[in-house]
């Protein structure tokens, strides 16, 4: 997979994302950031730098796994595989997610537009104990 600088060093940054360096996504993401996934959105790096310390806080582990990319001037499409270990997540095991970030990058290559696609029952609702046979029982009812 070919990437630009810009996509490369921001497939870099994420998987070196932790708790402890989200001070960092300066180097990533401009001042007026705009970030969307299908739980929140959020503008502003600081704003962002305070979710994504929150979101680490207790992961035990989460890499990702960058597989298409595409891109158009200033605008990228990549798709991902993440693997997240959090305690409170299927028993603390490896949970797999595909997803795809669409990436809006400003002219000094930090990304200004961040919007990522993944299946958020995948990630969160199916894991949890009292929730998860519910989404899972009525994603089958949908699809079955």
């Amino acid at each position: 997979m070919r990437q630009s600088p810009d996509v490369k060093a921001f497939c870099a940054f994420f998987n070196k994302l932790d708790k402890t360096c989200t001070k960092k996504l300066y180097e990533v993401y401009t001042d007026d950031v705009d970030f969307t996934d299908p739980l929140h959105h959020i503008k502003g790096r600081e704003a962002l730098e305070d979710y994504f310390s929150t979101l680490y806080d207790n992961v035990t582990s989460c890499r990702f796994v960058f597989h298409t990319t595409l891109q158009k001037d200033d605008t990228a499409f990549v798709t991902w595989t993440m693997h997240l270990v959090h305690p409170r997540l299927d028993g603390g095991r490896v949970v797999e997610v595909e997803g795809c970030s669409h990436l809006i990058f400003a002219e000094d290559g930090r990304v200004t537009r961040h919007r990522d696609y993944f299946d958020a029952g995948d990630l969160l609702y199916e894991r949890l104990p009292v929730m998860g046979p519910a989404v899972r029982w009525v994603k089958r009812q949908l699809t079955g």
